[in-house]
Order: C-alpha cells, then structure tokens, then sequence
C-alpha cells in the first residue's frame, strides 16, 4: 500500500471488543457502569481521605493520589471507546489519537511512580517505624509526588514524539478499543525489528525501573519482617502491605502480559483482554481493595455516607 506521511492521516480505525453489532449496546451499558463505580468509588476515597483528620498520614495521601491519577488512566480510554460505541463508529482522528496516547502514557507512568512511591512508605514504616515520622514528614511526601509528577510528561513525550517519526499506510486499523504505543507502532510503514528495541527500551526506564524499585522494598520488607520472633508480628506487618501488594500484581500482571502479546508475539485477541484488565478493571478494584482490607478506610467512608445522608 502506497505510504503516506503520519501529519496527513487523518484517522485511525479501533476495532475495540467486538465487531458483532449485536453486542455494542451490551458493551456500552456494560462499560459505562465500569466507568461509573470506578469515578465514584476513586471520589469517595479521596473524599474520605481528605475530610477524616485520623487519615491525614502519608500512605493515605499517597492513596488519595493513586486514586485520582487512577479516574484519568480509566478516563483516557474508556471514554472515546464508550463514544465509539454509542455512534457506532471506529474511527479515530490522527490528532485524538496522539492525544488519547499522550494522557494514557502520562497516567499509566503516574500511575506506575506513585505504586512504587507507596512501597517506598511500606518499606519506612516497616523497617524503620521509629524514625517514620521524621523521614516521611510532609514536605518530602509532597516533594515525592511532586517528582512523580514531573517525571511523568517526560514518558508521554517521549511516546508522542517517537510515534510521529514513523510514516503509516492508508486505513490504519489497531487491533485494540485505544491507542496502543506498541501495537500501533506495529502498523507502520517503515515498522522495522529495531522498533523493538526503542519499545523495549522505553518499557524499561518507565516500566522497569519502577517494578525494580518495588521489587527493592518488598524483598526488604520481608527480610525484616522474618527477623520478628512472633507470628503474630509477622501477620500485623504483611497485612499493610496486603492492599498495596495486590493492586501492585494486578496492574503489573496484566500490563506485562499485554506488552509482551503486542511486541513479541502477534495475538491481538490476548493484547485486547489483558489491555481491559489493567486500563479499566484495575481501576476499578482499587477502591474496593482498600477499603475491603482496610479499617480505617471502612470507618472514614461510614462517617462520610453518614454526612452525606
């Protein structure tokens, strides 16, 4: 097919879940109910957080920040796929999907920083409680979110700029409800084997590094924590960490998964399934998980539904 210039495309085709016209109106109830239980349920964590004095603590701040960098990740997708859905449509601007890519990166990194950032929490509080307070004081928690989101902007450039130095063939079709870097990557022109490499180095500096740094303060955590003489010391100790440690697998997991589907291997079926798992379920648990796991949380939300009604 005759290659075009990427500035003159005027747009992508995302061929989302399912082609079968049967199943959009499904699909869209289906997936605006997601939405919906992820904003509400991310707002009434943050509102709990912020409105109970007992929870003004790092672990909670970091939270309230997971929670609202997790409303943007989920907003950067779901949204253009529930508009596609309800029109019926598939397509895509080159400038949208520059942008949808752009905010997907920005808050997949964010994200990304702030899971690593709270193991850091667990790792002071676990094996240093005497001096928490001191090193986690709140000018260096805000100094810690304040770098996460500095860094952040640097990946989503990086990704849009690396994207608009190739050229893409007329009728783009991405096998996936959103723009996906590496599969949308895969469908250029002059796509080459060395396009691995710059994926693969980007996944290891936005990606790597920060699954290394969580990595770090688990593998410290448990070896204090085996250092405790009692079970029951040991069971107090992992249970902080258990909400954290599960989201942490979760999202890991399953944005691992799709990464490596879409680079190494051409399934795009498992890409799209893995891809729904970490930008829209992932989302969504996060705030049953920690309030489910957590007393503190359970209380704040009761007092804040009791003020509410």
């Amino acid at each position: 097919m005759e290659a075009q210039n990427l500035t003159w495309v005027l747009e992508f085709s995302l061929l989302g879940l399912s082609e079968d016209p049967d199943l959009q109106s499904i699909l869209f109830g289906l997936f605006l109910s997601i939405y919906l239980i992820t904003v509400l349920g991310n707002l009434l964590i943050i509102l709990a957080i912020s409105t109970d004095p007992h929870l003004h603590t790092p672990m909670y701040f970091f939270l309230s920040n997971l929670a609202s960098t997790d409303i943007g990740f989920n907003s950067s997708t779901v949204l253009k796929m529930l508009a596609n859905l309800q029109t019926h449509s598939k397509s895509i601007s080159y400038a949208g999907c520059l942008t949808q890519m752009a905010f997907f990166v920005l808050f997949g990194c964010l994200d990304s920083l702030l899971l690593t950032v709270m193991a850091y929490d667990r790792l002071v509080a676990i094996c240093h409680p005497l001096h928490y307070p001191i090193i986690m004081n709140p000018r260096f928690c805000g100094t810690l979110v304040l770098l996460s989101l500095s860094i952040s902007p640097f990946g989503s450039l990086a990704h849009c700029l690396m994207v608009s130095q190739f050229t893409f063939c007329t009728d783009v079709e991405i096998p996936n409800f959103f723009c996906d870097p590496p599969q949308l990557l895969k469908l250029a022109c002059d796509y080459t084997s060395t396009t691995d490499i710059f994926v693969f180095l980007f996944a290891a500096v936005f990606g790597g590094l920060p699954v290394s740094g969580i990595l770090y303060s688990y593998a410290r955590i448990v070896s204090s924590v085996l250092k405790v003489p009692s079970a029951s010391g040991k069971h107090k100790a992992f249970s902080t960490c258990g909400s954290h440690l599960s989201i942490v697998c979760l999202f890991y997991g399953t944005a691992i998964g799709a990464y490596c589907s879409s680079v190494f291997a051409d399934a795009p079926g498992k890409v799209t399934v893995a891809s729904v798992m970490y930008t829209v379920v992932t989302p969504m648990l996060n705030p049953f998980v920690y309030s489910l796991r957590n007393r503190d949380i359970k209380i704040a939300l009761q007092r804040l539904l009791r003020i509410t009604v």
